[in-house]
């Protein structure tokens, strides 16, 4: 563990305000991408982000340096969104079975919302990250996590299974069926992890901003200078349907989110 990082977390532990605020920093970006990828929708993981950030400052004292801090911080994370229904996200998660019919929905050649091809590649990217984002919804919370926690994030099955409090021969079935439901919904329906299918992202554009799924004065994903579409085709190491959600860039944490914990913590 980084000594630098072992102090601030002693200091906080001691009430030290500043050191609480560096630990809050350090770990806020980890906790809003989980919360991001598990619920989808911005709105429910800045609310999931908030509380998981408080329950990490009031348990802080029980870490016990034994693991990586990053291990804890996922692991209280973990608890706090296996048991969180997110209003968007429970609303819009579906079996895979109409989630594929979703995708098959309302394709157009002719993109209306579009004045430019960069305002095109911003909507096609906002589409693809919203699908393969979205597709992780069809997943049980269980077994949505530990795909997360290991294709996404690369933990290992011991790792992964102390994060989730679940053996690691059960982690490991778990991470085998959800793996294998992604990747056959994948190379059933995704044109970038099967080249024999269309890639719909740009045929969808005009659909799901019509159904208010896609706001293009307001993108949720789509504000990456790499498009992740474009980093998608240059790896060819990994099996498609994980290079698809590796390659998505992490996201800032909302500013608005840490103001609130300072002023809920009464850090100035």
């Amino acid at each position: 563990m980084n000594e630098h990082l072992k102090k601030r977390i002693e200091k906080a532990n001691l009430g030290d305000r500043k050191a609480l605020e560096s630990v809050i920093i350090e770990v806020k970006d980890l906790a809003y991408n989980l919360s991001l990828k598990m619920l989808l929708f911005p709105e429910d993981a800045k609310d999931a982000t908030q509380e998981i950030l408080i329950k990490i400052v009031t348990h802080l004292s029980t870490f016990n340096y034994k693991s990586q801090f990053r291990t804890w911080v996922y692991r209280v994370a973990t608890n706090y969104l296996l048991s969180y229904k997110g209003k968007q996200a429970r609303e819009f998660a579906m079996p895979f079975e109409d989630y594929s019919d979703l995708i098959d929905l309302g394709q157009s050649d002719i993109v209306k919302y579009s004045k430019n091809d960069g305002e095109l590649l911003l909507l096609e990217e906002e589409v693809k990250v919203s699908c393969t984002q979205g597709l992780l919804l069809c997943l049980n919370e269980l077994d949505r996590i530990v795909y997360i926690l290991s294709d996404i994030l690369e933990f290992n099955s011991i790792e992964g299974s102390a994060i989730v409090a679940i053996t690691a021969e059960n982690f490991r079935k778990k991470l085998s069926r959800s793996r294998a439901k992604i990747r056959n919904f994948m190379n059933n329906k995704c044109g970038l992890a099967n080249p024999d299918n269309p890639c719909r992202c740009k045929k969808k554009i005009d659909f799901l901003i019509d159904k208010n799924m896609i706001n293009p004065k307001d993108l949720r994903f789509a504000k990456s200078s790499n498009r992740s579409i474009d980093l998608v085709q240059k790896i060819g190491v990994l099996e498609k349907s994980v290079a698809i959600y590796r390659s998505t860039p992490d996201f800032p944490t909302p500013q608005a989110i840490l103001e609130e914990i300072k002023q809920t913590l009464n850090i100035n």
